[in-house]
C-alpha cells in the first residue's frame, strides 16, 4: 500500500507525542519528535555554558551547531524510538523544566530552525512516516497527505504536563507549568520563524475529554478513509 506523510502540530502539553507514537506504532511508519530535536539542542547549549539565563547569543548558537549530531533510535521494550545527542540517550533529561525554559528561545532563532528543518524533511523523505512538531503542516511538509493539528483546553495541558513530570521524579508546581505554557504559546504563536499556525487544510483535534484510545482510533479512521479515497481515484 502507497505510504504517506502525517503532520501532527499543535500546542505544547495536546499530547502530540503520545498520540504520535502510538499511531506510528499502529501502521507501522517510523516516528518523529521535532519537539525533541529543539530540546537536545537546547539541552546541547546549557551544558556547554553557551546560553544562559542572561545570554542567548545567536552568533555563538550557530558556531556550535555543527558540533550537535541527532538520531532517533527504536526502543523495542518502549516501542517508540528516544532522542541521542552525541551518541547519549538524553530522552528523559529534554523534558526537564530547566529545558523547558528555554527551548521557545532558542527555537525562535533563524540558524536553529533552519539546521533542523533540513533534518526533519531529509528524514521523512521516502514518506512512511508520523511527525509531529509546530510547523510540520504548514513549513517542514506543507504537502503532506494527512495534517492533524492537536489542542485542548489550558486546565488539561497543565494537569497533563504536571503529571508527566511527577511521574518521573520532577517536581514542578501548578504556577510553574502555567507561566511556561503560556510562555510557549505566545512565542510559538509569534515567532518570525514558521510561527505555529493551522494549516488551512488540517483537521483540528481537541481532545480535552477524549482518551488515548478515542484518538487513536480517530486518526487511524482517517488515514483509512484517505488511502481508500486515493485508490478508487
Amino acid at each position: 500500500m502507497k505510504k504517506i506523510t502525517i503532520a501532527i502540530d499543535g500546542f505544547s502539553s495536546c499530547g502530540k507525542s503520545t498520540l504520535a507514537k502510538a499511531l506510528a506504532s499502529k501502521i507501522g511508519y517510523s516516528y518523529v519528535d521535532t519537539g525533541a530535536m529543539y530540546r537536545a539542542t537546547t539541552l546541547y547549549l546549557l551544558n556547554k555554558s553557551i546560553i544562559s539565563e542572561t545570554e542567548i547569543e545567536e552568533k555563538k548558537i550557530e558556531a556550535n551547531l555543527e558540533n550537535i549530531n541527532l538520531t532517533f533510535i527504536y526502543n523495542p521494550s518502549l516501542k517508540f524510538s528516544e532522542t541521542y545527542l552525541n551518541g547519549d540517550n538524553v530522552e528523559r533529561e529534554i523534558r526537564d523544566m530547566y529545558v523547558s525554559n528555554y527551548v521557545s528561545q532558542v527555537s525562535l532563532l533563524k540558524c536553529v530552525r533552519h539546521k533542523m528543518v533540513a533534518l526533519q524533511k531529509d528524514m521523512g523523505k521516502d514518506k512512511g512516516v508520523v511527525m509531529e512538531g509546530r510547523d510540520i503542516g504548514t513549513n517542514v511538509f506543507p504537502d503532506a497527505e494527512l495534517k492533524i493539528f492537536m489542542t485542548a483546553d489550558i486546565s488539561v495541558r497543565i494537569q497533563r504536563r504536571f503529571d508527566e513530570l511527577h511521574s518521573k521524579g520532577q517536581m514542578a508546581s501548578i504556577e510553574d507549568i502555567k507561566r511556561n505554557l503560556e510562555m510557549r504559546d505566545y512565542e510559538d504563536s509569534n515567532r518570525k520563524e514558521n510561527p505555529l499556525l493551522l494549516a488551512p487544510d488540517a483537521i483540528v483535534l481537541d481532545n480535552s475529554e477524549l482518551s488515548r484510545e478515542d484518538q487513536l482510533n480517530f486518526v487511524v479512521k482517517l488515514i483509512s478513509d484517505l488511502l481508500l479515497m486515493k485508490e478508487e481515484l
